[in-house]
């Protein structure tokens, strides 16, 4: 699959699946994207020890882990520690991908993968379903020129995020 981003800070894809690090991203992404290093921006894990363990336990060996805020993230990638990695950028809502769009976290393309479904949420497809708010934060990052795709799995066809009127 080729390289969906390619920028400077050597991120290849940016993401949002509120479950961040599970088995769809270890066994189907790191390897089609040939991933060395995954980011995961989220302020409320950065917080709790124990989830971040976990997190760390899924990640194989051989491939580097840095979890922290968004604030955090976003300095360490601008800092130039993480520009020789294949990086894959997890966020797990589309605010926390804005909030570090706006800080400088400049990436071209932004995939949803999951969202799950809920109260007054707006089923786009299968594994995403987006609030009012939600579809706000996309649309302003759409506005800066950012691409949103939906895409659960690399073998899946890209869908545009808006869903089709009837």
């Amino acid at each position: 699959m080729a390289e969906v981003n390619g920028d400077a800070m050597g991120i290849v894809l940016a993401r949002v699946d509120n479950r961040l690090i599970h088995g769809q991203i270890i066994e189907s992404w790191v390897p089609a994207l040939d991933v060395d290093c995954i980011v995961v921006a989220n302020n409320q894990l950065a917080t709790v020890a124990f989830q971040k363990t976990l997190m760390e336990a899924a990640v194989p060996r051989g491939i580097r882990l840095s979890i922290g805020s968004v604030e955090e993230m976003a300095d360490r990638l601008k800092s130039r520690e993480l520009e020789a990695h294949r990086i894959l950028l997890l966020f797990a809502s589309p605010r926390d991908a804005l909030r570090a769009y706006r800080m400088g976290i400049l990436f071209q393309e932004l995939n949803i993968g999951n969202l799950q479904g809920g109260k007054d949420k707006l089923r786009v497809n299968c594994t995403v379903s987006l609030t009012g708010d939600d579809m706000a934060q996309l649309q302003m990052l759409e506005d800066q020129g950012v691409r949103i795709v939906l895409q659960c799995i690399p073998s899946d066809r890209r869908q545009i995020w808006r869903r089709s009127p009837r």
